[in-house]
């Protein structure tokens, strides 16, 4: 399994494609052929053939054409300092 730095729940920008530019939240993740889902991006029309009724659903986009949108910090942890006691 590959260790990437985009997971499930980021807020990702497309980079490159016709979608360029556009930002959403990862929905999934294909580790083994490093695909990326994210809402509201590359959007495909399909049929559904026997309630013959359409329907939309995102389509997989290369992990290489997005970025992170926004960068979570992680909080620092507090250390206690001790006194020196001077005798």
């Amino acid at each position: 399994m590959k260790k990437l730095k985009i997971k499930n729940g980021d807020n990702v920008q497309v980079i490159t494609g016709d979608d360029k530019g556009k930002t959403g939240t990862v929905l999934s993740i294909d580790t083994d052929d490093m695909k990326v889902q994210v809402s509201g991006v590359r959007i495909n029309t399909k049929l559904n053939k026997r309630e013959k009724t359409f329907y939309k659903e995102e389509g997989w986009l290369d992990y290489s054409n997005v970025k992170l949108a926004t960068v979570k910090k992680k909080a620092k942890k507090k250390t206690k300092k001790k006194a020196t006691a001077e005798a």
